[in-house]
C-alpha cells in the first residue's frame, strides 16, 4: 500500500476538451470517473475534493459533454468522462461522446484506474457492464462506487453491495467495490485511498 497521502481540496480544474486530440499531454498519472448521466459522478467528485462547485451538478443528467480534466498535484490529474446512456440528447451527440470515450479509454498511456459509478438502486445496466469490459480487457484497475446509498438502509445497502460484488466475478478483473454516499460522506475514504495508491507512481 501507498505510503503518500494527496489532498484533494487542493483539486483545481485544468481544462476541457471535446476529443483525445486536444488533451494535454499523455503524462503522468490520470484516474477517470465514469457513470451513466445520473449517477452522481460531479457529486462525488466535488464530496471528494470538499468542493461545492468543483465539477458542475445539473438538474439535467447529461451535462458533462466533455472530457473535463482537474489537477491535484502536478502530474496527478482526475477526469471527469461524459455521461453514457442518457436518451435526452440528439443520436449523432451521443455516438460522438461514445467516440471520445471510447478513444480517451484505448488510447490514453497515463490512464492508470477508473471509478465507475452507479446508483445503489440501479447497478450493472449494460453501459455500466459494457464499461467494465472496456477496463477489465484494457488491463485498469476499477473502483466501483455505489453511490446515492443513503437511499437505501443499511441492511439494504449491504445487500447490493454483496449482489455487485458476487456479480462482478465472471469479469475477473482487478474490481473493488464501495458503497458511497456524498451526502452522508460514507465511502469517501475509501476512494481517497485507492486513489493515492493509482496515484503513487508519480512519487516513486
Amino acid at each position: 500500500m501507498s505510503e503518500i497521502k494527496l489532498n484533494y481540496h487542493k483539486t483545481h480544474f485544468l481544462t476541457s476538451s471535446p476529443n483525445l486530440k486536444s488533451l494535454p499531454e499523455d503524462s503522468g498519472v490520470e484516474i477517470a470517473f465514469a457513470g451513466r448521466s445520473n449517477a452522481g459522478k460531479s457529486t462525488a467528485l466535488n464530496a471528494l475534493t470538499n468542493q461545492k462547485n468543483l465539477a458542475r451538478t445539473s438538474k439535467t443528467p447529461g451535462r458533462t459533454q466533455l472530457i473535463n480534466l482537474f489537477e491535484v498535484e502536478p502530474q496527478c490529474k482526475l477526469v471527469d468522462l461524459p455521461g453514457y446512456g442518457y436518451a435526452a440528447v440528439p443520436e449523432q451527440m451521443k455516438l460522438q461522446w461514445q467516440q471520445a470515450l471510447g478513444e480517451y479509454l484505448q488510447k490514453r498511456e497515463c490512464l492508470a484506474g477508473i471509478v465507475i459509478l452507479m446508483d445503489i438502486r440501479h447497478p450493472l445496466k449494460d453501459l455500466d457492464q459494457q464499461m467494465i469490459e472496456w477496463a477489465v480487457a484494457s488491463k485498469l484497475p476499477v473502483l466501483l462506487l455505489l453511490t446515492k446509498a443513503d437511499k437505501l438502509s443499511q441492511s439494504e445497502r449491504s445487500k447490493q453491495v454483496k449482489m455487485v460484488r458476487e456479480a462482478i466475478l465472471p469479469f475477473q478483473g482487478d474490481i473493488q467495490v464501495e458503497a458511497f454516499s456524498a451526502l452522508k460522506r460514507t465511502g469517501i475514504d475509501r476512494l481517497a485511498v485507492k486513489l493515492d495508491a493509482w496515484f503513487a507512481p508519480v512519487f516513486a
